[in-house]
């Protein structure tokens, strides 16, 4: 009888994670994973990767990036509750870890990590940066990772087997979550889908927006990346792939959400 009841939560668990902005983002996803274990998940890997960053003193050295980082993503953060009003009491975490990637990540949760190569290795504007932790906070906003670990999950095991994992480990306990591998390898090894990247642009562009900061650094930020990926190829182009067609896209949207810059860039 457990097992048929999770079944039923897992099958009804399609819906639009966010609300319908400027952005017009109201595709149906795929959330079989409950939202506690996919946060449950993203909190011990971030733990992890930051017990790592801390263990090789590579987290939060520079005090100037660190600081610079925190101002432009609380700025964004302060407009996540239009998108989706409950983001706003998520428990927000904002570091920089030393390393040569040019990348940037946002989890489940809010759980922000920004490398300090996207800084230096393209010496980002503070637009530009916006750009890069906007578009990441937008794949939070949207549970992009859950959707990925509920797909992944999915194909693995099966409805059955994943409702019989759920129902024998009790979805309303803490011992649903042991897995920190698991955790991280679902959401750092599964490649946004290209739709979910669609996504996190368009809202990605909005937020930034709102929040004050020109969305036309997106367009300025993948050229200066593009060029760097002719040397090598940047961690973060690995998985947003970069190229004219999503840069003119990109622009075009940028042009749709100007109005909206233009009433907040003096915040």
């Amino acid at each position: 009888m457990r097992l048929l009841f999770v079944i039923l939560i897992l099958l009804s668990g399609c819906a639009s994670t966010t609300l319908n902005t400027d952005s017009d983002v109201t595709r149906q996803q795929l959330l079989l994973l409950p939202n506690f274990i996919a946060n449950s998940m993203a909190v011990d890997a971030y733990k992890e990767a930051i017990r790592n960053a801390e263990k090789n003193n590579k987290l939060n050295n520079n005090i100037e990036e660190l600081e610079r980082v925190t101002t432009i993503s609380n700025k964004l953060i302060d407009e996540v509750s239009i998108f989706r009003e409950d983001a706003k009491e998520w428990k927000w975490e904002i570091n920089v870890e030393d390393s040569e990637e040019v990348n940037a990540y946002c989890m489940p949760g809010g759980k922000i990590m920004v490398y300090s190569g996207l800084i230096k290795k393209v010496n980002a504007t503070d637009d530009e940066l916006a750009a890069v932790i906007g578009h990441e906070i937008s794949h939070a906003l949207r549970e992009h990772g859950r959707e990925r670990m509920s797909t992944a999950l999915v194909q693995q095991v099966g409805i059955i087997g994943f409702a019989a994992y759920i129902a024998e480990k009790g979805i309303y306990t803490d011992a649903a979550i042991q897995a920190v591998a698991l955790g991280t390898t679902l959401f750092f090894a599964l490649p946004n889908s290209r739709e979910q990247e669609r996504e996190a642009d368009k809202i990605g562009l909005e937020l930034t927006a709102r929040a004050g900061y020109n969305p036309m650094a997106a367009v300025s930020l993948w050229r200066k990346m593009s060029e760097l990926s002719e040397i090598k190829m940047p961690e973060f182009l690995s998985t947003h792939p970069s190229n004219e067609n999503r840069i003119k896209d990109l622009s075009e949207q940028a042009k749709k959400i100007k109005p909206l810059y233009e009433a907040n860039k003096n915040k």
